[in-house]
């Protein structure tokens, strides 16, 4: 499905293949090549997402920017990159060739430099670098710039390295009396304007 949201139509290549049953969404533009598996979900949700040329989203990821008035998280993938089955990338830049394994997350601010990997459901978290050709182990979490790698088991430290970036403030610019699903649903209320395309303009 091809949506128009905020009056930006996806810019999909003609050589790109997107399953009938993902959702491309609003400001994003898919280069040469590249291929949206089913399920999947590349929605530009208030900043632009950048799809380079040859990269592969597989089955049920979801691969999202955000943004609003004071904040803006683009999402830019780079060329050949591999994007597993249910992974989530929100806000991101994914470089050259880098790997984002099944059920792995990538958040907001976050940069895989070229030929890194994350692998299966590891979490790299907001404001956080992974270098070049390095490797986050399977379920471990990365955080800082430069990244420090936590075990699943080190659940008090992951949070004192979060509570340092006010995980709130810096994605969704909440005060500690905001509610966040009340942000979210006003913002989120921009879809009811939302065209389904029949097919995309060749203009």
């Amino acid at each position: 499905m091809i949506v128009e949201h905020r009056g930006k139509r996806p810019n999909i290549h003609p050589s790109a293949y997107v399953a009938p049953n993902a959702v491309i969404s609003g400001d994003v533009t898919i280069d040469a090549d590249a291929r949206v598996l089913y399920g999947a979900v590349v929605t530009a949700e208030g900043a632009p997402v950048r799809v380079g040329k040859g990269v592969v989203i597989m089955e049920n990821a979801v691969v999202r920017a955000s943004g609003g008035k004071s904040k803006q998280f683009p999402t830019t993938i780079g060329d050949y990159v591999l994007i597993g089955p249910t992974a989530y990338v929100s806000g991101a830049t994914l470089e050259y060739r880098a790997f984002i394994a099944t059920g792995a997350i990538v958040f907001n601010g976050a940069i895989i430099e070229r030929n890194a990997a994350v692998t299966m459901g590891s979490i790299v978290h907001v404001q956080t670098r992974v270098p070049a050709e390095s490797v986050v182990p399977i379920h471990h979490i990365v955080i800082g710039d430069p990244c420090k790698l936590f075990s699943p088991n080190q659940a008090d430290e992951i949070i004192d390295e979060l509570m340092k970036r006010n995980f709130r403030e810096y994605v969704f610019n909440l005060s500690d009396h905001d509610i966040l699903a009340e942000r979210y649903s006003r913002s989120l209320g921009t879809h009811l304007q939302d065209k389904v395309l029949q097919a995309l303009s060749k203009d």
